[in-house]
C-alpha cells in the first residue's frame, strides 16, 4: 500500500492530506493549538512530506509529534529546478517552500503562462512563464495584516466587521473594500505584466484561506484551487518515494 501524508504548514494554520494508492483519502486543516484531527491520521511507517513557512516554535512542536507516531518526515525546500519548473530566484533556496510547491502544482495543471496567487497571512503573487521559468513575484500583507495595520496606526478605525461596497459609506465598509481593492490591484497589475511577457493569455490560480474574498472582485479570469500547495507537495513526494 502506497500511503503518504502531505503537510502545508502556513503562518496561521496547518493544512494536510492523506494520499493512498494515488487517491486523496482525507484532507483537513488544523490550528497549531490543536493537533487532534492530524493525530487521527498519523500511522507508523507513513512518510510525511512537509512544506513549511511556519514559525520555528510550530515546527518544533510538529517534529516530535510525527516522530512519536513513527512517521518519517521530509521537510521540503525550494530547489533550482524541479519537474520543468526553473527557479530564477537570486538565491533559489530562499524562496518559500509554499510558493515553490504552488509553482510546481501550477506547472502540473498547465503548460501555459500562469499567475499563482496565495491569499493568506501574506499574499504572494508569482509569475510562471510558459517555458516553466519562475519569473519572480511580489509579497504584500494579507487581509488580517492590513486590518491590523490600520487599527494600530490610526486613531479612529475600529475593529468592526465591514462588507465590500463599490462606494463605501461607513468606515468599516471602507476598510474592507480598500483591502479587497489593494489585493485585487496587486494581482491585476502582475497579471498584466505577465500577459505582456507572454504569447498567450495567462491563467490565474488562487489558493489560500482568503482567496474566496478576493476572487469575486478580480477583473480577470481566475480559478480557486484550495489544495494547490499540497498538490505541489504530492508531486515532489511521488518523485522522492521512487528514489
Amino acid at each position: 500500500m502506497n500511503r503518504r501524508l502531505l503537510i502545508d504548514a502556513g503562518n496561521s494554520c496547518l493544512k494536510w492530506a492523506v494520499v493512498e494508492d494515488g487517491q486523496w483519502r482525507a484532507q483537513g486543516r488544523s490550528d497549531y493549538a490543536d493537533w487532534t484531527d492530524l493525530k487521527a491520521h498519523l500511522t507508523a511507517a507513513t512518510p510525511c512530506f512537509i512544506a513549511s513557512v511556519a514559525r520555528p516554535a510550530h515546527e518544533q512542536a510538529l517534529a516530535p509529534l510525527l516522530a512519536a507516531a513513527g512517521s518519517s518526515a521530509q521537510w521540503l525546500t525550494a530547489e533550482a529546478e524541479f519537474a520543468g519548473v526553473k527557479n530564477r530566484y537570486l538565491n533559489p533556496q530562499q524562496l518559500g517552500a509554499d510558493r515553490w510547491m504552488g509553482l510546481i502544482a501550477a506547472r502540473q495543471r498547465t503548460r501555459e503562462a500562469v499567475l499563482v496567487v496565495s491569499v493568506g497571512t501574506a499574499m504572494t503573487v508569482d509569475a510562471l512563464a510558459a517555458d516553466g521559468v519562475f519569473l519572480g513575484g511580489v509579497i504584500v500583507p494579507g487581509v488580517r495584516l492590513m486590518r491590523q495595520a490600520l487599527q494600530q496606526g490610526t486613531a479612529r478605525v475600529a475593529d468592526a466587521p465591514g462588507h465590500w461596497q463599490a462606494f463605501p459609506r461607513s468606515t468599516a465598509d471602507a476598510v474592507e473594500s480598500g483591502i479587497v481593492a489593494a489585493l485585487c490591484g496587486a494581482i491585476e497589475q502582475q497579471y498584466a505584466r505577465l500577459a505582456g511577457a507572454s504569447e498567450t493569455v495567462p491563467h490565474c490560480l488562487l489558493t489560500g484561506g482568503d482567496a474566496g474574498m478576493v476572487l469575486p472582485h478580480l477583473a480577470l479570469p481566475a480559478e480557486q484551487v484550495p489544495p494547490l500547495v499540497l498538490e505541489g507537495v504530492d508531486a515532489v513526494a511521488r518523485v522522492r518515494m521512487t528514489r
